[in-house]
């Protein structure tokens, strides 16, 4: 793992940084293939969402983007974490207009096991920890990941690859690391993310594609029960890119949802892969 700050070389950070007293600021992760980051408008665009809701200082977009592409440079397959902190200094809540955003990069091995899942398919179960509803914060991808380190935490010990989460009404928003949608027939469900939620990446190429496609998308609030009528079910991120699941298990004592079909799956996969 290599880390850049602030355009140097560098794997220290002051501990007055904002991103480590209060989690102020926001992410994305790219996935990076013969030297490129793919998707980075998109990745660029959500970051510039996020900076503007937390009210942090203007970046140059053109230099972070350019750094970007020379830090991938001799990577063929990987992915690189931006993090953009509101940056150091200050010691309570307020903000302090004055200080410089802090810009971290770092650049790891692409993980093995999304290539097997994207074959071999994925195993969910129900969350026993929701996400809690912020209209404020929802969409944009924020420092403050809590929930789902906890529910990470679930999914280690659940031996399973993926979580199930719902918000605190029991609606369904996402998975732990990634979005989801299910097929029944040629409509096509997503959760409605005005409440919680990441707006991902790869759920906005998804959204593209299916737009200009013989499928109708709708965005939904719905309890987990919707998903045991569905033909089909995928999660997606920006690194999977798009993985088709094999079975949700929704109820401790109560057969699993199971999904055969991958007509979806089949459809998105070649796309989303491409740069």
């Amino acid at each position: 793992m290599t880390y850049w700050i602030n355009g140097n070389q560098c794997d220290q950070l002051p501990v007055n940084d904002r991103s480590v007293q209060f989690g102020d600021g926001c992410f994305t992760t790219i996935r990076v293939e013969q030297e490129q980051p793919a998707l980075l408008s998109l990745h660029i665009k959500r970051l510039q969402k996020g900076v503007e809701k937390l009210f942090m200082p203007a970046l140059d977009w053109t230099q972070l983007e350019n750094h970007i592409k020379q830090v991938v440079q001799g990577c063929e397959s990987g992915v690189l974490k931006v993090i953009l902190s509101r940056g150091a200094g200050g010691r309570g809540y307020g903000i302090d207009h004055e200080i410089e955003p802090t810009k971290i990069l770092s650049l790891n091995p692409y993980p093995a096991q999304y290539i097997t899942l994207r074959q071999n398919g994925a195993e969910l179960a129900l969350s026993p920890i929701s996400m809690g509803i912020n209209p404020y914060l929802a969409g944009i991808k924020h420092l403050n990941r809590l929930e789902q380190v906890l529910i990470k935490r679930f999914i280690e010990q659940s031996k399973v690859d993926e979580a199930l989460v719902l918000d605190s009404d029991g609606l369904l928003v996402e998975c732990c690391t990634a979005n989801i949608f299910w097929r029944k027939g040629k409509n096509v469900y997503t959760p409605d993310l005005s409440q919680c939620g990441v707006e991902g990446i790869m759920r906005q190429k998804i959204i593209e594609l299916l737009v200009d496609s013989d499928y109708s998308l709708s965005f939904v609030m719905r309890y987990p029960e919707a998903l045991s009528h569905a033909d089909e079910v995928i999660i997606c991120n920006s690194l999977m890119p798009v993985v088709p699941v094999n079975q949700i298990q929704a109820h401790k004592y109560q057969p699993a949802w199971k999904y055969q079909s991958r007509e979806l799956h089949e459809y998105l996969l070649p796309e989303c892969l491409t740069l």
